[in-house]
């Protein structure tokens, strides 16, 4: 199944021109934004200020940090401050379906095609985090207030973290108003949430040379904790996503795309309407075939990611927004502050130490 995708020009362009969103083609394309997210719980966007070259570039650098040597990589690790800065090694990050029994239950139950790949421990995949925009002066959840970590001889490191962040962040923004004027909302009710938010950019590397082997495990299947996830084109295939009909679903990513998923946090501020998109990243038959080609080509075998978290301010409150408090399954999604769920959903994958 191929997901649609959404040109962003056309909104960008009537924004600009300011008061034009009422026309029935952007009420048409808004619609289609807020129904692929609760639907799919994913989206295919196409953004002019995004380009493909913006990714390569990214891509570029992340698989030349990624084939460093360990011990030049181990020299941008913080476990001492939970990974919140710097890399996080493979081996670290464990999938929620290790750990949620509630979780574990579900699976059991699901007709055995469309079960995810039983990770077999954590993660063998290497991520960097990379904060991204601004943060209050003033909040109850004072991020650890550690330096960017830097590492040497990446002299164009932090121009080309903070572009593609930035971009990144740009394009979610446009989702964002989109999606909130598709479920009705006002067009600012996400974006306003948003807000020098603790936003991450978050590459993952996955080393195909030694993990290759159809079946391999490298991102177990879980749901993202934050508002919205988007990611640039990967140059391997694998990640597979479930739709809210419980289909599992592998995702193509045509060139100048960027894929958007939906996190938990949205899933509370539309009292369940949306949901958090479940997901795993596997090694597949067309990750192989991606991998034979790329040797024979003498290109690199990390497989980079190009994520980014856009979460909702710590200090905002989480709760069912306009009409979504009026539904049947708002209570299941009572107030509380972003910082205080982001810390309790850490705790359980026992990434906050």
């Amino acid at each position: 199944m191929d997901l649609p995708v959404i040109d962003l020009s056309e909104y960008l362009s009537a924004a600009s021109e300011d008061g034009q969103l009422g026309s029935a083609r952007l009420s048409e394309l808004c619609g289609e934004v807020s129904r692929s997210l609760r639907e799919t719980g994913a989206l295919l966007v196409k953004d002019p200020r995004c380009s493909a070259e913006d990714n390569d570039r990214f891509i570029d650098m992340m698989e030349r940090y990624f084939e460093s040597p360990l011990q030049f990589k181990l020299l941008q690790e913080r476990p001492h401050l939970h990974y919140q800065v710097g890399v996080t090694p493979e081996g670290v990050e464990v999938p929620r379906s290790l750990v949620d029994e509630e979780m574990q239950e579900k699976l059991r139950a699901m007709p055995e095609e469309h079960r995810p790949t039983p990770p077999k421990g954590p993660d063998c995949k290497w991520r960097y985090m990379w904060r991204v925009g601004p943060r209050p002066s003033q909040t109850r959840f004072k991020e650890l207030n550690a330096e960017p970590v830097i590492p040497e001889d990446f002299p164009e490191w932090k121009d080309t973290m903070d572009s593609w962040g930035y971009k990144m962040i740009s394009a979610i923004e446009v989702v964002a108003e989109m999606a909130a004027i598709g479920f009705g909302l006002p067009k600012d009710a996400f974006t306003s949430l948003m807000k020098q938010g603790p936003h991450l950019l978050a590459p993952t590397g996955s080393d195909l040379r030694s993990y290759g082997q159809e079946g391999t495990v490298f991102a177990g299947y879980h749901y993202d904790l934050n508002f919205l996830t988007i990611h640039g084109r990967s140059r391997f295939p694998g990640l597979n996503i479930w739709l809210r009909n419980g289909q599992k679903v592998e995702v193509k990513v045509p060139v100048g795309c960027l894929l958007i998923q939906t996190g938990k946090q949205i899933e509370w501020l539309t009292g369940g309407d949306c949901i958090a998109g479940m997901h795993e990243v596997v090694v597949t038959s067309r990750t192989t075939d991606a991998i034979k080609l790329a040797s024979e080509q003498n290109r690199s075998l990390w497989r980079v990611s190009s994520t980014l978290f856009a979460h909702i301010a710590s200090d905002a409150v989480l709760k069912p927004l306009g009409h979504f408090a009026e539904s049947p399954l708002a209570s299941k999604y009572p107030s509380l502050c972003a910082g205080e769920f982001v810390e309790k959903e850490l705790a359980v994958i026992n990434l906050k130490g």
